[in-house]
């Protein structure tokens, strides 16, 4: 994995020149976030004192890739990789809201959802925002809105990981919990009627 991860995070460097020689900047500052993004799994290992098994690191890397790539061309080349980014990114906030919820003793799948729904609606607000600044300018801008039913569907998407979450979290991310802090199924459905 280790290999891997290190190809994840030449992909993004070869971005960045790519950008830096094509002179889109949205590319460049899309790769150099990306990159710092690629660390967020070692961070997140010791500032919450948890191991992330290998292939949860590189999933998480991935979504940097992905995301780094598409901004030199898949985004408007390619009609589902916009769906693959949105899906993907949102499993990683999914998880993080679905760990967090299970280490607290809570039902995570109401506060997954509205994690996502909410975090979905913000990054459209901002990514309309920054292309709206950046035209008013006469600046590249490093995001770009393509539309309402692009919006629709990203928001679709961002659901769609949520849901996954939902469904496969507890069997995917139990290493992450540790056993003392995990509710019998009768503690959090009793939990779940105490939050409604």
């Amino acid at each position: 994995m280790k290999k891997f991860d290190r190809c994840i995070r030449y992909t993004i460097l070869a971005v960045l020149s790519i950008g830096i020689r094509q002179r889109n900047w949205g590319a460049v500052v899309n790769a150099i976030v990306a990159i710092v993004g690629t660390y967020l799994p070692e961070i997140v290992e010791k500032r919450a004192d948890m191991e992330l098994l290998p292939w949860q690191q590189t999933y998480a890397r991935m979504a940097m890739a992905a995301h780094s790539v598409g901004m030199i061309g898949p985004y408007e080349d390619t009609w589902w990789w916009d769906h693959l980014t949105h899906t993907h990114s949102a499993t990683l906030l999914a998880g993080a809201v679905h760990v967090l919820s299970r280490r607290r003793g809570k039902d995570p799948r109401l506060r997954v959802l509205t994690a996502v729904g909410c975090a979905g609606v913000l990054w459209e607000i901002v990514e309309y925002a920054v292309h709206r600044t950046a035209a008013r300018f006469d600046l590249e801008p490093i995001l770009v809105p393509y539309g309402k039913r692009d919006t629709v569907l990203d928001l679709c998407f961002d659901a769609v990981g949520a849901l996954l979450v939902v469904a496969f979290g507890d069997s995917l991310l139990e290493n992450l919990v540790p056993q003392r802090d995990q509710p019998t199924r009768d503690e959090q459905a009793r939990r779940g009627s105490d939050d409604s």
